[in-house]
């Protein structure tokens, strides 16, 4: 099961969990796809509709239907990475009773993970690894979260602390949103963020964070509603205009909307920005090429290789390629959805230094974090979000993980006594700390 999804948008989850297992008969297939899966979902404890065609569904979803597809398989050693990113936290206990079941039925799961209350909680064994060399393996009871932390950092440290928050700049509002609305389920969404200020937005999944952020930045369209950039209307948005106006987003999907794959490393990062590296018809290699090196140096990219494959690259150093690419230029606002997902301790240290970086040089950053401590971690202020809507600002040095999860939830019911209101999902709560680890349970 990789890291990144692997599935065919068009289809249904039943035809993406069966894909190459359909049954038939004289050539012709049985399209039994979805009783099959309701048997296999009642014995794994998710639930998804079978006729729902992919690309309509969030990440969320998609991860299940990853982890429906390998169980559809009947194997005997499955190798999981990362397969609770995406998911709440009664999924996450649905899929660890999962592996034990398979563990007890004989077969073998190698479980590739950043968070150590999961590692702790369902494996067996732990093998720890740092830049590509084993560093010990041995039993999980002999293992706390603080040594593995220090096994993978090799400096004696066992926390990965946030960055010291360096109080904003000035007042100066920078980015104005005013009761933004469209069709994707943005309704009344109202924020602002300062010049040198980190604002964090908080919700369940299924909340509407990263659309509300879509809609900013205009890869999606807006029914009502404004924008305001230095004070200045800003109506007719696209990705392009906003990234000429610097206002540029780092999406969560780094795969799929964030990188082209098929391109170098260098290619990837100076794409959005061939303007200033153009010359009589033609790019300056030698520009690029030293503004490459100065990008992958300053974020620690592995390995360091400007005409590196970008496809290869573990997750982490992916999304160090992505920050590149939208940071090389230095815009005036940020917009980071799920900065440090699927990355090792050690690239999420340094992605936090370079938003604490980022403000403290003036930028406004707004960020999304399915990980309510790294908003809390990061943000001078935040705001809550419940289908779409703006609906508190809270201050994160006076908040808990449980007193923002508490709030959500109180806002959540308070929503559902409106009947025109649908329900959001859970949440995934992360650990605070993001360690690659392979685990064998």
């Amino acid at each position: 099961m990789h890291q990144e999804l692997q599935l065919v948008p068009e289809m249904t989850v039943a035809e993406n969990v069966f894909l190459g297992l359909e049954n038939e008969r004289w050539g012709v297939l049985a399209k039994d796809e979805a009783e099959r899966l309701e048997a296999l979902m009642r014995s794994s404890g998710f639930a998804l509709d079978p006729g729902s065609v992919v690309a309509d569904l969030p990440i969320a979803e998609q991860q299940k239907i990853e982890i429906l597809r390998a169980l559809a398989r009947d194997a005997r050693v499955i190798v999981m990475d990362e397969p609770t990113s995406s998911l709440s936290k009664d999924e996450v206990g649905q899929l660890h009773e999962a592996m034990r079941t398979l563990r007890d039925e004989g077969r073998t799961v190698i479980y590739v993970s950043h968070y150590l209350e999961d590692i702790l909680a369902v494996t067996d064994r732990v093998t720890v690894l740092r830049d590509g060399v084993h560093v010990r393996t041995g039993p999980t009871s002999d293992e706390t979260r603080g040594s593995l932390v220090s096994a993978m950092l090799g400096r004696g440290k066992t926390e990965t602390p946030f960055p010291e928050k360096v109080p904003p700049v000035g007042r100066e509002t920078i980015l104005d949103v005013s009761e933004l609305g469209n069709e994707a389920g943005v309704r009344g969404a109202s924020l602002t963020v300062g010049k040198g200020e980190i604002v964090g937005l908080i919700g369940l999944v299924g909340s509407g964070r990263s659309e509300i952020a879509r809609a900013i930045i205009g890869a999606d369209p807006a029914r009502t509603g404004d924008v305001m950039i230095d004070g200045r209307p800003y109506r007719r948005r696209t990705v392009a205009e906003s990234a000429r106006r610097g206002l540029v987003m780092v999406p969560e999907d780094r795969r799929r909307q964030g990188l082209v794959m098929t391109m170098r490393v260098r290619a990837n990062i100076t794409l959005p920005h061939l303007a200033r590296i153009f010359r009589t018809g033609m790019i300056r290699s030698g520009k690029e090429l030293s503004r490459t090196r100065e990008l992958m140096e300053y974020f620690r990219v592995r390995p360091a290789d400007p005409d590196g494959d970008v496809s290869r690259f573990s997750g982490g150093n992916q999304q160090k390629v992505l920050f590149g690419k939208w940071l090389a230029e230095k815009p005036g606002i940020v917009i980071l959805d799920e900065p440090s997902r699927g990355v090792d301790v050690g690239a999420r240290e340094r992605i936090h230094q370079a938003i604490a970086e980022l403000a403290a040089g003036g930028t406004a950053i707004l960020v999304i974090s399915s990980e309510i401590s790294e908003v809390l971690g990061l943000a001078h202020r935040a705001y809550l979000i419940d289908r779409g809507r703006t609906v508190e600002e809270i201050d994160p040095e006076a908040h808990s993980e449980a007193t923002v999860l508490s709030a959500l939830f109180r806002h959540q019911a308070e929503s559902d006594t409106d009947p025109g209101k649908g329900s959001a999902a859970g949440t995934r709560t992360g650990t605070g700390e993001d360690d690659r680890v392979q685990v064998t349970a």
